[in-house]
């Protein structure tokens, strides 16, 4: 059981750290949020009102945690 839990707990940390990745690389210029223009850069499928709801602070940008609940 003890073995199980640090394998659930690993791979939950691996995911994190891959979606923290993506948002790395969807963030083009490095400044800490992914605006539409590279969320749509990155997702070619998004739709205006998928980024806006996603948007919780509503300020144009998405923020990593804002960006993780985008994907899933």
């Amino acid at each position: 059981m003890k073995k199980f839990l640090a394998i659930v707990l690993a791979t939950g940390f691996a995911s994190t750290a891959a979606l923290a990745a993506d948002f790395t690389a969807v963030d083009a210029d490095q400044n800490g949020s992914v605006s539409m223009e590279e969320a749509k850069a990155a997702m070619p499928d998004m739709a205006d009102d998928a980024f806006k709801a996603a948007d919780g602070d509503q300020n144009g940008e998405l923020s990593a945690d804002e960006w993780a609940a985008i994907q899933g």
